[in-house]
């Protein structure tokens, strides 16, 4: 289940992007932080599974409203699991955006999710 991000989730989403390469330095995932508390065009959601947090998804809108996917991360525990196929088929079904596209940096992982999307859909 996607959870909006709030201040009170401040570090277990932390926690959660941690596990992106580039945000391992604390000073970096602070900034991060401070983005998706102060900028109203950055979303932060958290994915709840099982009473546990564990997936983040991070979205950045520009006027047209396209999201680009900036940060996607999974509890390496739950990984294999299609906790980012879910993650990211919720934030796809929202509606609020009119697409929702990745940067350089997600964009492999993305794929690989969409991929198996749509493999779901052809057995189906």
């Amino acid at each position: 289940m996607l959870i909006r991000y709030k201040k009170a989730f401040e570090k277990i989403a932390m926690g959660l992007l941690s596990f992106m390469p580039n945000e391992k330095d604390i000073k970096k995932l602070t900034e991060t932080i401070h983005s998706y508390e102060n900028n109203d065009n950055w979303v932060l959601y958290l994915w709840k599974k099982n009473d546990e947090y564990v997936g983040i998804v991070g979205l950045v809108t520009d006027d047209n409203n396209i999201a680009t996917i900036q940060h996607v991360s999974v509890v390496p525990s739950y990984r294999g699991e299609g906790v980012a196929k879910e993650m990211l088929q919720e934030v796809a079904e929202l509606g609020q955006f009119e697409s929702v596209r990745a940067t350089d940096e997600t964009r492999k992982f993305v794929r690989k999710c969409i991929n198996c999307m749509d493999e779901e859909a052809d057995e189906n």
